[in-house]
């Protein structure tokens, strides 16, 4: 019978001012350091300064939240190179297009990704973004 390998695991929660603070019990991101590199969970990022100042354009929502992705992966000593996949929510499928336009110069890497609607999402922002990243 053969033995599962022993991997040492390391979690770090990951936070910067750069980025919302959570709205609820959640870290902005959490980075695990495996003995063969490291992953980052981050949780979704919506575009708070957008919302706060009653901005309904989902291409400068997209620009913000691409921007709070970009300040957690800082923070974590990582870069948007390194995101491998990425789950996006629209509130309104018809912003795709739009959505999608932003999304491609900054995620010109082509991670993988799934884009669904949601009914309603935190805040009342009209796109969020999640990612995962690997070093």
């Amino acid at each position: 019978m053969f033995s599962k390998p022993h991997i040492d695991i390391v979690k770090k929660i990951i936070f910067t001012e750069d980025a919302p603070f959570p709205v609820g019990p959640y870290s902005q991101a959490m980075l695990v350091k495996p003995e063969s590199g490291e992953t980052l969970y981050a949780s979704g990022q919506i575009a708070m300064k957008c919302i706060e100042a009653g901005e309904n354009n989902v291409t400068k929502q997209t620009e913000e939240v691409c921007g709070n992705v970009k300040s957690v992966l800082k923070a974590a000593g990582m870069q948007i190179e390194d995101v491998v996949k990425t789950t996006c929510f629209l509130a309104d499928m018809s912003d795709f297009a739009e959505f999608n336009a932003v999304y491609e110069k900054h995620f010109a890497h082509k991670p993988a990704r799934s884009c669904v609607a949601a009914k309603q999402l935190p805040k009342n922002a009209m796109v969020e973004v999640e990612i995962i990243a690997i070093i």
